[in-house]
């Protein structure tokens, strides 16, 4: 089986929260931030949402910043994954 997102949705799987700060400081696990960086994994077909045709322009494998508190977050499979509008994605990082 495998996750195939409708209309502008995206489904994204998280990339590691980091483990240490910068000056090297190890973070307990309730103290890591959720990341907002995500690899792509599927896009949806896009279309017509709100009365408003959708082009879907981010591709499966690029990786993504989007809005922290967006989205639905599943399991599926043992893995997590996030589903997210399209709108919801800030940039794509290169």
């Amino acid at each position: 089986m495998q996750l195939k997102p409708l209309s502008d949705r995206v489904v994204l799987r998280m990339t590691e929260a980091e483990e240490t700060t910068k000056s090297g400081i190890i973070l307990a696990g309730s103290a890591k931030e959720k990341p907002q960086i995500a690899e792509i994994i599927a896009v949806g077909p896009g279309g017509v949402v709100d009365g408003k045709e959708v082009v879907m322009t981010v591709k499966k494998g690029q990786k993504v910043i989007f809005s922290k508190y967006s989205g639905t977050e599943v399991k599926f499979e043992g893995e997590e994954y996030t589903i997210v509008r399209q709108s919801d994605i800030l940039a794509v990082v290169e």
